[in-house]
């Protein structure tokens, strides 16, 4: 018996968060089928070794990953291609700056922020600086407005809608 164990008090994500990972990986499992790419929601990890040498272990809520072979049990040890994180109170600035910045040192594709109260995707890209440095840039940020925009951009042929991605996130739990 172990006489260590702990048990902590943690807030779980709210329904709605969960929905929309449920609803991206819903429309986007059956396009991968029989490719070399999967979807997956947030049961997997990555693990990698930052600039400065330090491991690091990051659980994305959503990746599309074309290197499954890499890997120890349910952690991937290479790069997936996409990355989506569905921000709350609680992550959005750890979304935001950290894990960013751990996905840009990687040099990962692209990389959405959804926020599901505000329905809006920030769609990062990955590109290079002048001196061949990796960046982040903002390709666009889709709403309701601009709903028709919503796109993986490294993956042209994957269709989802922002009604696919937002379907359900409104009702009363």
């Amino acid at each position: 018996m172990c006489s260590d164990l702990q048990i902590l008090d943690m807030t779980g994500a709210r329904p709605e968060h969960s929905t929309v990972i449920v609803n991206f990986v819903s429309a986007i499992r059956g396009q991968l089928l029989n490719s070399t790419c999967y979807v997956f929601s947030d049961n997997v990890q990555y693990r990698w070794k930052t600039k400065d040498g330090e491991e690091k272990t990051v659980i994305p809520d959503s990746s599309i990953n074309c290197r499954v072979k890499a890997r120890k049990g349910n952690t991937f040890l290479d790069i997936p291609r996409f990355v989506m994180e569905v921000v709350s109170p609680s992550t959005e600035k750890y979304d935001r700056e950290e894990k960013m910045e751990i996905y840009r040192q990687q040099e990962i594709d692209e990389y959405w922020i959804v926020d599901w109260e505000k329905k809006s995707v920030d769609i990062y890209t990955l590109d290079y600086d002048p001196k061949g440095e990796p960046q982040y840039y903002l390709w666009d940020t889709i709403t309701e407005s601009n709903k028709g925009k919503l796109k993986i951009v490294h993956f042209p042929n994957i269709k989802i809608s922002f009604e696919q991605l937002f379907a359900e996130v409104d009702l009363e739990y």
